[in-house]
């Protein structure tokens, strides 16, 4: 009888780790984000914009559109005027709806990487990224609740004059 605690006991700490690691963007399998998707973490100096973003208890950014150039470094000051912790999580839309359904069950779940900010009432946070590729990028709020009232939005990165896009090869005929 002695056993079956310490089994449930392992259990449980196996699913709290695993569950760290997909909320911490350390997917089962060491595939991480797919950061060639949405960009990669851009160097501040090279941010040559700066948007702002607003976060408020009726669940909404302001604005939830932004538009980019393919290649451009982008500075996010995004400031909460809310009562509740919000963040913004920039992302390919499977890999935010995979890791609210990780916020919903660890909702305490505290993370710091690179393509987030998580931040608190009347704060401020900041999130510096370029955009290496064409197409819609999407960002959302995962606090527990927020994704599904509508809390999300997207960046529109133009593609450059003649370089191809992400998903060029689909227009070839055979």
């Amino acid at each position: 009888m002695q056993l079956i605690p310490q089994i449930s006991i392992s259990a449980l700490a196996l699913t709290l780790v695993s569950g760290a690691a997909l909320a911490s963007g350390n997917h089962p399998g060491g595939h991480g984000h797919d950061s060639d998707a949405i960009g990669k973490p851009g160097i501040a100096a090279k941010a040559l914009r700066t948007v702002q973003i607003n976060m408020s208890d009726a669940m909404r950014f302001t604005p939830s559109s932004v538009d980019v150039k393919q290649g451009e470094t982008v500075r996010f000051v995004v400031k909460n005027s809310g009562q509740v912790k919000h963040e913004m999580v920039l992302g390919t839309e499977k890999e935010l709806k995979e890791h609210y359904e990780v916020m919903k069950k660890f909702p305490e779940m505290e993370h710091a990487d690179p393509n987030m900010v998580t931040v608190a009432p009347g704060k401020a946070g900041e999130i510096v990224w370029q955009f290496t590729k064409a197409g819609k990028i999407d960002f959302a709020c995962l606090q527990p609740g927020h994704y599904d009232a509508g809390m999300k939005g997207a960046v529109n990165v133009a593609g450059k004059v003649g370089a191809p896009k992400a998903d060029s090869h689909a227009d070839h005929k055979h």
